[in-house]
């Protein structure tokens, strides 16, 4: 085993944490490990992990610690508890918190721990099980950025797409507004295929033939690279009048077929609201500002900015023009 790489410490060896924390092992770094239950790390000390009793042995052998845990219960306890990391923390280390994590609990321990000398970084990911077991995932990292560069090596060797943010829960306030988003746009397509179900529509049809629209050629989030992240409306690819029109007609049969369409009519309430603004002929994302307005921020991003980070991916657009969901 090479010993120029940093010894790696993993506790919760689930679903996620467990493959996660082979994948540290096929890539060459020295493991210890740590779980509730010692059977779920049979395969890990079969390849050469080492076992820790407790958390606080674990960090005393570590120079960086990453945590995958169910509950924020169970998140204090590994970390603050009497057995917990910070009793063996070492001076310079960093402890990689990947759960989905609460922001109070996470700014006491990233105080806890620097009062030892250590960083704490929130790390969440995304990708699932499998994206776990493949090593593809988004990796998103608030914290510390000198301790990120020296450990993304070890965050590589987990998911292919390690993300720096910012600063102490830039990660997880990334999880969070991710998985509020996967949720609510779940929710909001199961709404719509209710409706054209209950029309007479096919439902494998009906998928077929929207992956092929406007928003089922594009990536969800490539749809705010050309109005919302810019702040471009007045440049419209297709105007609110419009969006107006489909909505109050989509609505509309859903009261006649009797669909319950609660996140449509919501939708059309925001599009009002902005006609009555007088935004009837700007960009149909331009209902996009009420909620900005609402939480009192305004979101403008520099084009170049924008590129910048579709340079970084290879799997970026290069023509963001695909309509704006209204085609």
């Amino acid at each position: 085993m090479e010993t120029d790489k940093p010894t790696v410490g993993y506790i919760g060896l689930g679903l996620m944490g467990g493959p996660m924390a082979l994948n540290l092992q096929k890539a060459g770094f020295p493991l210890v490990v740590n779980d509730l239950n010692r059977g779920v790390a049979a395969q890990h000390l079969s390849n050469g992990a080492t076992w820790a009793d407790t958390p606080a042995e674990l960090a005393a052998a570590c120079d960086v610690v990453f945590t995958c845990l169910p509950a924020l219960k169970v998140i204090e306890e590994v970390a603050l508890g009497p057995q917990g990391l910070i009793h063996g923390i070492r001076p310079g280390a960093a402890f990689f918190e990947m759960s989905t994590n609460a922001t109070d609990l996470l700014n006491r321990l990233h105080a806890a721990f620097l009062e030892k000398g250590a960083h704490v970084l929130d790390a969440p990911v995304s990708g699932g099980a499998k994206g776990a077991q493949r090593g593809r995932m988004g990796i998103w990292v608030g914290g510390d950025r000198a301790s990120y560069d020296r450990f993304e090596p070890v965050l590589r060797a987990m998911g292919d797409m390690p993300t720096h943010i910012g600063e102490i829960g830039a990660g997880l306030i990334t999880k969070l507004v991710h998985n509020c988003a996967s949720q609510s746009m779940q929710a909001a397509l199961a709404e719509v295929f209710a409706l054209g179900v209950k029309a007479g529509a096919d439902p494998l049809s009906l998928w077929r033939a929207i992956r092929q629209g406007s928003i089922g050629r594009r990536r969800t989030f490539d749809g705010l690279i050309d109005e919302y992240l810019p702040a471009n409306y007045d440049a419209p690819s297709a105007m609110l009048s419009i969006i107006e029109k489909d909505l109050q007609l989509a609505t509309q049969l859903g009261r006649d077929l009797r669909v319950p369409m609660r996140f449509a009519n919501m939708a059309l309430a925001d599009v009002y609201e902005a006609l009555n603004r007088g935004w009837a002929e700007r960009d149909a994302r331009a209902v996009m500002l009420l909620p900005q307005e609402r939480a009192g921020v305004a979101i403008k991003v520099d084009r170049e900015r924008i590129a910048e980070v579709l340079t970084e991916d290879p799997a970026a657009p290069t023509d963001t023009k695909n309509g704006t969901g209204a085609g």
